[in-house]
Parts: C-alpha cells; structure tokens; sequence
C-alpha cells in the first residue's frame, strides 16, 4: 500500500531527456466505451475508456502503469496532453485489464462513443495500491505535473503534430 507521503519523493520528469525510446511512440486508436463512472464522480479526474481490443494490444507492447503522451477526441483536431492507466487498477481490484484515459482538458461534456486518438511517449510509473483514496487522487495529480513536465522536452512536444492525431475523414 502507498502512503501519500511518497508522491513527493518521486522525480518530476522521467524517461530520455533528448529522445523518445521504444517501444514508444505508441499509436492508439478506439471509440470511446462507458468505464466504471468512477473518473470523473468519485475522483473528480474524468477518463474515457478505450476498448477493451485496444487495451489488450496496449498490453502487447507496454508495461502496466501510468503513461503520458497526447490525444484528441472525436472531430476535434486540438490536441492535449494525457496520462493513462494501463492495467487493473489494484486500488479498485478490477478483473480486466482497461486502457483509462485523462485528456488534461476541461470538456464541458462526456465523448462517449466518438474516436478517441493517443499518442503514448512515455512510462512514469508502475501500479499501485494505496491506503485511500486520497493517496489515489494525490499521486494522479502529480502524474500530471510529471506529464507536463516530460512532455515539455522537444522530442516529446514534437509528438502532439502528429498526423495520427487528427480526426479521421
């Protein structure tokens, strides 16, 4: 179990500072499907969940955890920063592996059923399990700051231009 007194001792940026390594980037690609309804209600960090197919490929090539990159969602070609759980989120003891997706955005609404792009560049850290939910929201909210701060070096910033990440015609 984690205590949230070990989020600050984790670093702020993580991975090569000059380029992007294998396995990433990694191209993802999959409508938007209903999750736990947990995101967004009882952590106030909303997600959209990929499908079920995407997430196993995911699991082909990376390792579970928490990741970063960039995405957009349904016609929108405006790209944002993310960070994304890979895995069975041991906190809440999930029985399938999911692809859970926080687009470091203020939506006004949810995307359900719409196209949902991802660009991962990057492996922050392993899954964990914590004593609260406050520990939870504590340790994704420094995922973000980590995100910002990785996706900031060129290499990485470059990836947002990617013309994966425009909607499809």
């Amino acid at each position: 179990m984690v205590d949230v007194s070990e989020t600050q001792e984790r670093p702020h940026v993580v991975g090569n500072n000059s380029k992007v390594e294998e396995p990433y980037p990694l191209r993802l690609k999959g409508n938007v499907i209903k999750g736990f309804g947990r995101g967004g209600k009882e952590l106030g960090i909303p997600t959209a969940n990929l499908p079920e197919e995407v997430s196993e490929y995911a699991g082909k090539f990376l390792e579970s955890g928490i990741l970063y990159g960039w995405a957009s969602v349904g016609p929108d070609a405006t790209v944002h920063p993310m960070v994304m759980s890979l895995g069975w989120n041991p906190f809440y003891k999930n029985e399938k592996r999911s692809a859970e997706v926080h687009i470091i955005h203020k939506y006004d609404e949810d995307f359900y059923e719409k196209e949902l792009r991802v660009i991962v560049a990057g492996y922050i850290r392993p899954e964990k399990n914590y004593t609260s939910l406050e520990a939870l929201i504590n340790d994704i909210n420094f995922d973000i700051k980590v995100a910002h701060n990785c996706l900031a070096r060129a290499a990485y910033d470059q990836l947002k231009n990617d013309p994966f990440l425009q909607p499809s015609v």
